[in-house]
């Protein structure tokens, strides 16, 4: 039996639900900033979330919908327009708009009372990260986490496992002695190619994709007084995703090995 040593959580979606309000509007932001009649609807974003990283997902756009926008030099464009949508969504969680999901801090905080150290594996930028822990959780939070892994830190994206690998080497800690928090197909896949049990917490966008991977789903962190719905998974007894959550930890898991994931 190996010991719960570290929860790895994600961040959009996960720690904070901040896709639709947050970071879909401050792309319509950055879009309008650049002189473009460019909309992303609830709809379309949805859609678009199926890809991992805004410059990618601009650039996905452009190829999809776009055939006649043509670009001399397209990833410094793409990466001009990301930048301005950082700093609108920047703006827009010290706006304190954008709260941590039920249940979140309180997690956090209970892992660091019992010595579980935290980390992060996102997709999104440092930048995006630092705010929201600051602004949620205090100025010196940013020290709580052992590892912050994010942004372009690594080559390949969510599905691919390597945000997830550079987390555990960063521990230096084993896949076993780990659990991930994810909220997305894309995520649960990256985490599980990293051989991480992974509890999902889903949200508006994901609640109906494949998360048969998962340990556990369930639409919200929650707290004993607001407890969460299971989706799928067993949840030892437990209405909330806290520590004592330990025996699905130890328990068997649904995937013995790491998966082998290709390159994206």
């Amino acid at each position: 039996m190996s010991n719960l040593k570290a929860i790895i959580f994600d961040v959009d979606g996960t720690l904070a639900d901040t896709e639709r309000l947050g970071h879909r509007v401050a792309f319509n932001q950055a879009f309008a900033d650049a002189g473009l009649d460019w909309n992303w609807n609830e709809e379309l974003y949805g859609e678009l979330l199926t890809v991992t990283g805004g410059k990618e997902r601009i650039k996905f756009f452009i190829n999809k919908y776009l055939d006649d926008f043509k670009l001399a030099n397209p990833d410094k464009y793409i990466a001009d327009i990301h930048a301005s949508k950082t700093r609108h969504y920047v703006e827009l969680v010290n706006s304190g708009k954008l709260p941590l999901r039920q249940g979140a801090a309180s997690l956090i905080k209970s892992a660091l009372k019992n010595d579980i150290k935290v980390a992060i594996a996102t997709t999104t930028t440092w930048e995006n990260v630092e705010t929201l822990l600051k602004s949620q959780l205090g100025a010196g939070s940013l020290d709580w986490f052992s590892v912050i892994a994010a942004g372009d830190i690594v080559e390949h994206k969510k599905p691919a496992p390597d945000i997830y690998l550079y987390a555990l080497n960063k521990l230096g800690l084993e896949a076993e002695n780990c659990i991930a928090l994810e909220d997305s197909r894309n995520g649960l896949l990256s985490s599980i190619g990293a051989g991480l049990k992974t509890v999902v917490t889903t949200n508006g966008y994901t609640k109906n994709e494949n998360l048969s991977e998962a340990e556990l789903v369930v639409n919200k962190i929650g707290t004993e007084a607001k407890p969460f719905k299971i989706a799928s998974g067993y949840n030892y007894g437990q209405s909330y995703v806290n520590l004592t959550l330990r025996p699905l930890h130890n328990s068997p898991s649904k995937y013995g090995q790491m998966l082998k994931l290709p390159a994206s």
